[in-house]
């Protein structure tokens, strides 16, 4: 029995092309020199049995805390086949030259490494496609930080994470305390990966068993008629377009321009004390507080490019819809991550043409809520249409294909945390910053993520170096704005 991809797995898988590619990761700060101390008759011992502490993390370790910790992201040893003339979705198959020193990387800052060298290692990292001959993931130990903190830097292709089952890797290796969790020794052995001729045979079987789904694949141009990732690409934009003439655009924004394949990345940390105090007093929530200063950092943004130009009167973004919406069920007992993929989300407008910040901060926590209540704003995200992706098992999918297409367009994707998230530690040493890198699609110049993590609200901003070339001052717009929003308290 094959494990295939799921329809919306193998739609990222080709979705990635010569001008962009969906992987996300994250960035982990970590400070090593609080890792557990030694014992008396360790030879790192001080004289007179006396105990010191001892970096808790380096590059053998971090290699042996992936190893044992692999046995709960399975995909991560796994390669992505696809079958032959693209008659069916492509499967999972155990990489049998899995090599875990291939994936897990050392790299290094000039000393000290300050942010702007953090962020450049990391734009040139995300630049580059992933090895799609290989498993579809990275992890970089950057060191050279300044106090000697240490940096650990993921890379995972979107296919790879759907939900709980399938964790990003960041989220993996990372403990609730200071007490590494031991999890039993796992001996992997791989298996015996498929012939190409039993993938052929194992999808005409799957297609004989819906002999309607067969004919419409062939007649709409799958597989032998046309190369699938060309014909991906043509469908979702004829799609988004119809779609388009028949809702609501977003606003015609330099933000959906593509310039180049290579990004830029910078972040922001700004206390969520302050955030706090202006919800609060403008009676909103946090994250109506966030995406105001969002605006905000758009707004001067625009102006930036050309000053003597009056900023558009909105920028619409998509965003979780969670965090406003108390309906939306949230696993009791699962522990927030920072790595939010595949959930319900709504779109709604910024109001960057406005030029005072309280009246921006009214606007936007309006229209969230009253966006948030509209299923016309109800967005799924970017969803697979049936004759292009293979065979997919649902022979309803032609009057479906409009609803769960990401039918509303919009400029910036936001990611948020639906909950705030509590201390955590790689084997032992803290992290003392979290920051969620996102997907950067094509036909976005922009892409943001905001994490609650050790009462900060850590920001992270992964753009298109041809359309936002300084991408860096971004990090003081988001002070700037909740500064001025503080000011108007």
């Amino acid at each position: 029995m094959v494990n295939r991809l799921s329809p919306r797995d193998a739609m990222y898988y080709f979705l990635d092309d010569s001008r962009s590619t969906t992987h996300l990761g994250a960035l982990l700060v970590v400070d090593p020199s609080t890792g557990e101390p030694t014992k008396a008759g360790d030879p790192t011992t001080g004289e007179n049995g006396t105990t010191s502490r001892r970096p808790a993390l380096d590059y053998q370790s971090l290699v042996s805390l992936v190893e044992n910790r692999l046995q709960l992201a399975p995909r991560y040893r796994q390669v992505v086949r696809e079958v032959t003339f693209g008659l069916a979705r492509p499967v999972w198959v155990d990489d049998r030259d899995f090599d875990i020193n291939f994936h897990i990387r050392r790299s290094g800052l000039p000393r000290p490494g300050g942010p702007a060298d953090l962020a450049e290692l990391i734009s040139r990292v995300m630049s580059r496609p992933l090895d799609r001959t290989r498993p579809l993931w990275e992890m970089y130990l950057i060191e050279g930080l300044a106090d000697g903190r240490l940096a650990i830097l993921t890379k995972s292709h979107r296919c790879l994470i759907d939900g709980p089952d399938h964790p990003e890797i960041s989220e993996v290796i990372c403990d609730p305390t200071d007490e590494p969790e031991e999890l039993p020794e796992e001996l992997w052995m791989p298996g015996s990966p498929p012939g190409s001729a039993n993938l052929v045979v194992s999808a005409l079987a799957e297609a004989m068993a819906r002999p309607g789904d067969l004919v419409e694949t062939v007649v709409r141009g799958n597989g032998l008629v046309s190369e699938v990732r060309s014909v991906v690409g043509r469908t979702v934009r004829r799609a988004g377009d119809v779609v388009g003439q028949l809702t609501d655009h977003a606003p015609r924004s330099p933000l959906n321009n593509t310039g180049t394949t290579t990004r830029t990345f910078t972040t922001a940390s700004i206390p969520r004390r302050d955030c706090a105090k202006i919800a609060e007093h403008h009676n909103c929530t946090v994250n109506d507080v966030e995406l105001a200063i969002i605006s905000g950092v758009v707004r001067r943004w625009m102006l930036s490019v050309d000053p003597a130009a009056v900023p558009a009167d909105t920028v619409r973004v998509v965003i979780p819809l969670s965090p406003r919406d108390p309906g939306v069920e949230i696993e009791a007992h699962a522990e927030p991550g920072w790595i939010n993929v595949g959930k319900p989300s709504f779109v709604t407008d910024l109001p960057v043409g406005e030029s005072n910040p309280t009246v921006r901060l009214a606007q936007v926590a309006g229209l969230a809520e009253r966006y948030a209540q509209s299923p016309r704003r109800m967005s799924t995200g970017p969803s697979p249409l049936f004759p292009e992706l293979g065979l997919v098992p649902f022979a309803d999918f032609s009057s479906r294909a409009f609803r769960s297409l990401d039918s509303r367009g919009y400029n910036v994707p936001v990611a948020m945390s639906t909950a705030p998230i509590a201390d955590r530690f790689v084997l032992g040493a803290p992290v003392r910053e979290i920051f969620y890198i996102p997907v950067l699609v094509s036909q976005r110049a922009l892409a943001v993520s905001i994490v609650e993590y050790g009462d900060r609200l850590q920001f992270s901003f992964m753009a298109d170096r041809g359309v936002i070339p300084d991408l860096p001052v971004l990090a003081d717009y988001v002070t700037e704005s909740c500064e001025e929003l503080l000011v108007t308290d």
